[in-house]
């Protein structure tokens, strides 16, 4: 089947978004402008106002309609706790876990082939906000990936002489997991993180 350029120009505007390919975008087009379109405009309009309303929380970084966002103005939060994140969407995976402290997003990782040196990912920002607000332990949120790692250790380094706790998620064995089925990599980083039982 042939398609307008105004279906193609749909299509391809929805192969974006992540995860979305050619076929998918096909079926997605072809569902809201058959069965949906008044799903289609709703759509259009949140992701429109959308992009003209939500920026990032000048304090955290996270995305906010608001200058500061809620959870920077939450009074209730531990003021001593500062949890390192790559992204906004690490946040709401941080949530989950019941911490209570405070975030500030990276935005990146620290890649020099790619150019994302520690400016481009906002370092000094996340440096002199420690220097300001006094964190009594900074958590270093990063991925277990190689890029992961060097912005952990970048970070760290950064802060050894500030008198600081600054401590990474552990990483190893998944609950309920099995030695067979976990990689290598995973089972070296258990071996390496461990540490004795309690009785």
């Amino acid at each position: 089947m042939a398609f307008s350029p105004l279906m193609r120009e749909l299509m391809d505007a929805l192969r974006v978004l992540p995860g979305v390919g050619q076929k998918s975008a096909q079926r997605m087009a072809l569902h809201l402008l058959e069965r949906n379109r008044v799903g289609g405009q709703r759509m259009a309009q949140a992701i429109q106002s959308a992009l003209d309303r939500v920026g990032h929380c000048q304090r955290c970084r996270a995305l906010s309609e608001d200058e500061i966002c809620a959870l920077c103005l939450d009074e209730r939060r531990d003021n001593s706790q500062l949890c390192v994140v790559q992204g906004p969407q690490d946040i709401f995976a941080i949530e989950q876990t019941g911490y209570r402290g405070r975030y500030f997003v990276l935005r990146g990782l620290l890649s020099p082939l790619d150019g994302l040196g520690p400016e481009s990912i906002g370092i000094p920002q996340l440096l002199q906000r420690i220097a300001d607000e006094g964190f009594a332990e900074v958590i270093l949120a990063t991925n277990p990936t190689v890029e992961g790692e060097a912005t952990a250790h970048y970070i760290a380094q950064s802060l050894q002489d500030n008198g600081i706790l600054v401590s990474r998620l552990a990483h190893g064995m998944p609950l309920g997991g099995e030695l067979d089925t976990v990689d290598g990599g995973t089972l070296t980083h258990a071996l390496a993180g461990r540490k004795a039982m309690e009785l």
